[in-house]
C-alpha cells in the first residue's frame, strides 16, 4: 500500500488576492506532508501554482492566470468561490488544470487537487467538466470544422503532411504525393513549427504522434 508522506512533497507556491487568504492556504499547505511551500520569490522551482479567486470575473483573475501562465508555466490548482461558463475554457487555457470551490478546500482535497495535477491530470467537479465538453464541441463544430482544423489547431493539410513527415518522406516526396510544390510543403512546415514553438520537424513529428493526432 503506497504512503504518500514517503513520496517526493509537491512543490507549490500559492497566489492569493490577500494576505489573509495567504496565510489560510500557506496553513493548510505546510500541514500536508505530501506538499512544500515554495515562496513566491523561487515560484520558478514550484511544480504546480495555487491561485485564489473570489469571483474570477470581478477580480481581473484571467489577466493575472495569462501572465503567469506565461512567467510561471507550470500547472495551476484554481480555489475559486464564483466560475462564469464563459471563464472556464480561458482558465484552462492559462494551465487551470484542478477547481476546487473555497469553502469546500480542505488541506486534504487541496493536496488531492495538487498531486494530481503535479502528476498531469485534471480535476473539475461534474457540472464544470459538461460545460467544458460542451465549449470544446461548439468550438470543434462551428470553429474548427469550418475550416478543417482540429483540437490541436491544425488543418487537414497540415496532418497530412506531418504524416507523411513521419513515414519518412522527404519534401520533394511529400510534394509529389500531395500534388504540390516544395515550396508550399516548406510553408506549411514552417507555419506548424512555428505556430506550435515546435525546435523542427522531428519535433513536430513527436508533437502530433504524443496528440493523437497520426
Amino acid at each position: 500500500m503506497n504512503d504518500e508522506s514517503t513520496e517526493t512533497p509537491v512543490r507549490v507556491t500559492i497566489c492569493a488576492p490577500d494576505p489573509i487568504t495567504e496565510a489560510g492556504l500557506t496553513n493548510q499547505v505546510t500541514s500536508q506532508d505530501s506538499l512544500r511551500l515554495v515562496p513566491w520569490s523561487g515560484r520558478a522551482g514550484a511544480d504546480v501554482l495555487v491561485f485564489c479567486a473570489g469571483d474570477l470575473a470581478a477580480e481581473r483573475g484571467i489577466p493575472t492566470l495569462r501572465r503567469l501562465a506565461s512567467e510561471v508555466a507550470k500547472p495551476v490548482v484554481l480555489v475559486v468561490d464564483k466560475i462564469e461558463e464563459a471563464d472556464l475554457m480561458s482558465a484552462v487555457a492559462c494551465r487551470v488544470v484542478a477547481v476546487l470551490p473555497r469553502v469546500a478546500t480542505t488541506g486534504e482535497r487541496l493536496a488531492h487537487a495538487v498531486r494530481t495535477a503535479a502528476a498531469g491530470g485534471g480535476m473539475l467537479p461534474p457540472h464544470m467538466l459538461g460545460d467544458l465538453l460542451k465549449h470544446l464541441e461548439h468550438l470543434q463544430r462551428e470553429v474548427l470544422d469550418p475550416i478543417g482544423a482540429n483540437s490541436a489547431g491544425l488543418t487537414t493539410r497540415e496532418i497530412e503532411v506531418l504524416r507523411l513527415m513521419a513515414d519518412g518522406y522527404d519534401t520533394a516526396q511529400i510534394a509529389e504525393k500531395m500534388c504540390y510544390s516544395e515550396r508550399s510543403v516548406k510553408h506549411i512546415i514552417q507555419g506548424v513549427t512555428q505556430r506550435l514553438n515546435l525546435r523542427n520537424r522531428p519535433h513536430a513529428v513527436a508533437y502530433a504522434v504524443r496528440a493523437g493526432l497520426i
